[in-house]
């Protein structure tokens, strides 16, 4: 395995700053994703996500809602814990793009009318981190050190 590229994606000089945004962005994403995958906290699970996913033109809609869920769930833990956090931000930022454009898009800038205001801090959020790194306490960062 060619441990440049890993060392690069595990790489990070950004210091306490990337905690204060992995954490609560993690744990958004998280409980979103739970929402679809599990039908916790209100959520729908895979099957009633899924024919709604279908219904907007995301087919198939059941593997549709497997991947959003998967995505912002398993994504949302990794920023939490600054595990991979590059990679899982940038699944996390492509999930929040789709977002935007098949669902928010048309309702405009406001949450108020179901706009794409939050997916859009969501996505800047993941962007920012995909850059810098998991920071100075992350998994990412213990790792890294252990490679050197």
């Amino acid at each position: 395995m060619n441990t440049q590229l890993i060392q690069r994606v595990l790489n990070t000089n950004a210091g306490l700053a990337a905690l204060a945004l992995r954490i609560p962005v993690g744990l958004i994403l998280a409980a979103h994703g739970s929402q679809k995958l599990f039908a916790w906290f209100g959520g729908y699970g895979l099957e009633g996500t899924g024919q709604w996913m279908a219904s907007i033109g995301l087919e198939p809609g059941y593997l549709m809602a497997l991947l959003a869920g998967s995505a912002e769930f398993f994504g949302g833990l990794a920023l939490v814990f600054g595990l991979l956090t590059r990679p899982a931000a940038l699944v996390s930022a492509f999930t929040m793009l789709i977002a935007i454009f098949s669902v928010h898009i048309s309702n405009g800038l406001f949450m108020s009318n179901n706009g794409y205001e939050y997916a859009l801090t969501l996505f800047a959020v993941t962007v920012a981190l995909a850059i810098q790194g998991g920071g100075a306490l992350s998994v990412d960062r213990v790792l890294a050190e252990r490679l050197r």
